[in-house]
């Protein structure tokens, strides 16, 4: 996208719009206002932002080589290169904490529980296969969808790599498969289930089929994941918390719970340590466990720009419109660079 042009395709078919339902018989009158809409005083300066990064962390190798991580972990997530936030939370996971991330949307939250499920099944091996390790409910259809088709594609890529079967199995359980798709999930339980939380509900209280998923999941589950942990408020958080106690009390095994969350404590106000401590108030009320202030991860950012400051409008055509001489010195390119990325 052109977004100069768009800017500006925008900014005359508003003009056009604008104009099309002026009827103005004074002369004078319709003078001045078409002066103004012309001086842009309808519509203010285009508002340009550089967005901040999260702040990078080390490989995902690295914690392969710290014995952390699986090393089939390093096949799984090739080359992939962790941001801060996710090497931490991943640390707590591979220690065998309770953790609760709070990171910005795209900052790869899914991947901390993931890679520490991963690594739990692959360290058990063939002593988990059909048995379900781990519970990921999600607050809507389309995340789910949207999470098993991200699963998939690291399935299809390592396939085709390594022309070996994907050593983690997985399956969504929603009110979107037929019965036959839910009868061979029954016949042959996944290491992952994907699901929301009413569909949870309903396989912890209904008789008849889904009686066997609820057994097995009760007797080998490892992990409970809850994303979007903010949604989980009021009347609905009350059952979600109660859901996950009911759980945990059938349980066979000590379950670890994981939430995720893009935002959860607002305000200029507060403190990181308070808002840490309240996350990790309001995740133990969840949870029904103590989370500590140390086992919420938040995210980590750099500025895109050096000088803290957007450039303005006429910043940008100022540099623009500068010419950089072929003759010039690192200082005359650089000053013209200042103007365009701060």
């Amino acid at each position: 996208m052109d977004i100069l042009n768009f800017h500006k395709r925008l900014i005359d078919n508003y003009k056009t719009y604008i104009q099309s339902f002026l009827s103005i018989k004074d002369p004078s009158i319709f003078k001045k206002v078409n002066d103004e809409i012309g001086n842009n005083k309808l519509w203010p300066d285009p508002l340009v932002q550089f967005n901040p990064t999260f702040e990078s962390g080390r490989p995902i190798k690295a914690l392969v080589e710290e014995e952390l991580l699986h090393s089939e972990i390093n096949n799984i997530f090739s080359g992939y290169k962790l941001y801060r936030h996710q090497e931490e939370a991943i640390k707590l996971g591979a220690r065998g904490e309770e953790f609760v991330v709070t990171s910005g949307t795209g900052s790869g939250k899914s991947l901390t529980y993931m890679a520490s499920i991963f690594t739990h099944v692959l360290k058990q091996g063939e002593a988990v296969n059909d048995k379900i390790q781990a519970v990921v409910v999600y607050p809507m259809n389309a995340l789910i969808n949207s999470q098993f088709k991200e699963i998939e594609k690291y399935k299809l890529a390592y396939e085709d790599k390594y022309k070996i079967p994907f050593p983690i199995t997985f399956a969504q359980y929603t009110g979107q498969e037929s019965e036959e798709q839910k009868e061979k999930i029954r016949q042959n339980p996944p290491h992952i289930l994907l699901t929301n939380y009413m569909m949870l509900e309903l396989v912890m209280t209904r008789s008849g089929r889904d009686v066997e998923i609820r057994q097995n999941f009760l007797e080998n589950i490892k992990y409970l994941v809850f994303d979007e942990l903010h949604t989980y408020r009021g009347r609905q958080g009350s059952d979600v918390s109660i859901l996950i106690r009911r759980i945990k009390s059938a349980a066979s095994n000590t379950i670890t719970c994981i939430g995720t969350s893009a935002t959860m404590v607002s305000g200029d106000s507060t403190t990181l340590k308070e808002q840490k401590e309240k996350v990790a108030e309001v995740a133990s009320t969840i949870f029904g466990s103590k989370i500590q202030a140390n086992q919420i991860v938040n995210e980590y950012l750099v500025r895109s720009l050096r000088h803290g400051q957007s450039p303005t409008r006429e910043d940008l055509h100022n540099a623009i419109e500068s010419e950089i001489s072929i003759n010039g010195t690192a200082d005359d390119f650089e000053k013209v660079m200042l103007l365009l990325i701060g």
